[in-house]
């Protein structure tokens, strides 16, 4: 429901002025002069300004439109001002007024007026919002963003997609042994849109929509399967292993294999990634022959992986084999506006998806996304542009709308799993050293917002110890409620 702001000095006109508004459908509030006028503006959003232009003893209708544009107003703003003084109408409009009407008001025409400016207005917003989208998409399909810091980023992208996967005969995807082509290191907060990107340098490549895309998360490999899933095996490798099977890196041959969450890769693989990384040779679980394959490396992880190096968890050798170029995804906080572009896109996604209508934002909605912290990144501002899409049914979003931080917050504990904290009630019955331990390990995935590989720090444990216990506790749908 539209908000109108009416500001008239005579009482009687006030009041029929508001009637006839809230008849018509919108929500109405009233001042009799410019101070009580700005003192709403400060505290209320609203969609039309409708003032008299001379206000007895309380201002000038002129100078609230003034002030109200040099604030930032956005809305409809209509004049009414005394036959005769069409000239004091005319200053307003130059000072930013969209309209006039002259007294006796005929009430009727003022909401047909009204109404017909603030669709043309919404019309507007929307086909400014369409034009942008559609500029930022030709330019770089995929990726939306317009902040310098991004643009920096999709460019460096976009600059090593140009690289092409060619084999000795210069066909594209053919298999070559060595000389493999210069990795690429993508670092950044969970969240933040590397693999879009990964897809993008792999997609806006020669052919690259035509040639294999291999996304693989090693936090999610199982330990004992990690091997044979990456390099394949040969018949007879291992128990169940009834016939040879390729591997994710045969399967990524001539396109781009995506190394994600590659801190988690274990110690003992990364020696056998490492030599394909550094000739294109690799042999299957089980198998006696070397097997050659090209193809494009790219891997990311939201750690620190010169910290990882000095902890022992990460191979230095195959550090700096991956950052030959390093690309920095910044985080959503840092991208100013970027975050209303990409709400407006997903918001528009969602709504085309349920079959709905998508609202546009009013301004203040906009200032809330620009402040928001985002701790979870694109993520989090996906999942709630999808909140909104299925839970707004007014044809504008206010502030309160976006639900910013409902559920769960990255961090802060779950009662519903681990209450106040670690007391046990024994008059009720036992309690075991696992039911400890097993809490234990959520508290340590809250506060890392579910990265397995430092809750696992927090709490002293190898990672191949956690992992373990994360199988035997039923605890992999906690990370991923928990994994921005």
């Amino acid at each position: 429901m539209p908000r109108i702001l009416v500001i008239e000095d005579e009482e009687n006109l006030r009041f029929s002025m508001r009637q006839a508004l809230i008849k018509g459908g919108h929500e109405v509030l009233e001042a009799d002069s410019t101070d009580g006028a700005e003192a709403l503006l400060a505290e209320h959003e609203f969609d039309a300004i409708v003032t008299d232009v001379n206000l007895r003893g309380g201002g000038s209708g002129t100078t609230l439109v003034e002030h109200a544009r040099a604030g930032g107003f956005g809305g409809v703003i209509i004049v009414v001002t005394a036959f005769g003084s069409v000239e004091n109408a005319v200053a307003a409009i130059k000072l930013g007024a969209d309209d006039y009407l002259q007294k006796p008001l005929v009430l009727e025409e003022l909401v047909i007026q009204l109404d017909r400016m603030l669709e043309q207005r919404k019309v507007r917003a929307r086909l400014q919002v369409y034009e942008r989208l559609e500029r930022v998409r030709g330019a770089r399909p995929g990726i939306i963003g317009e902040s310098a810091e991004w643009q920096r980023v999709v460019e460096m992208a976009e600059r090593l997609s140009a690289i092409p996967v060619r084999g000795p005969q210069g066909t594209a995807g053919a298999a070559t042994p060595g000389g493999a082509l210069p990795t690429i290191l993508l670092t950044g907060e969970t969240g933040t849109g590397k693999g879009l990107l990964a897809r993008h340098i792999h997609e806006s490549g020669e052919r690259g929509r035509e040639l294999p895309f291999v996304h693989v998360n090693c936090s999610a490999l199982p330990p004992s399967l990690v091997e044979a899933e990456l390099f394949g095996h040969e018949r007879g490798a291992f128990t169940d292993a009834k016939s040879s099977r390729e591997g994710l890196f045969e399967i990524a041959d001539g396109g781009t294999i995506f190394l994600d969450e590659i801190g988690d890769m274990p110690l003992d693989l990364q020696a056998k990634v490492l030599t394909i990384v550094e000739e294109g040779v690799f042999r299957r679980v089980g198998g006696s022959r070397d097997r050659t394959v090209r193809a494009r490396i790219i891997a990311a992880t939201n750690q620190d992986l010169e910290r990882c190096v000095a902890d022992g968890a990460f191979r230095r050798d195959l550090l700096y084999r991956l950052n030959a170029f390093t690309i920095v995804l910044p985080p959503l906080r840092r991208r100013g506006r970027d975050s209303v572009l990409l709400f407006e896109t997903m918001l528009d996604r969602f709504c085309a998806e349920y079959g709905r209508p998508a609202p546009s934002l009013l301004p203040g909605t906009a200032d809330a996304l620009v402040a928001h912290a985002w701790p979870g990144n694109v993520r989090e501002l996906i999942n709630t542009a999808q909140r909104v899409a299925m839970l707004c049914d007014a044809p504008e979003i206010g502030e309160d709308a976006l639900l910013l931080g409902a559920g769960v917050r990255p961090g802060e504990p779950s009662r519903d799993r681990v209450g106040d904290g670690l007391v046990f009630d024994f008059a009720a019955g036992p309690h075991t050293a696992d039911e400890i331990e097993r809490l234990l390990m959520i508290q340590a995935l809250e506060h890392t917002h579910g990265n397995v590989s430092q809750a696992a720090k927090l709490i002293g444990m190898q990672r191949s110890s956690f992992r373990y216990r994360l199988d035997r506790f039923n605890l992999h749908e906690v990370v991923k409620e928990l994994t921005p």
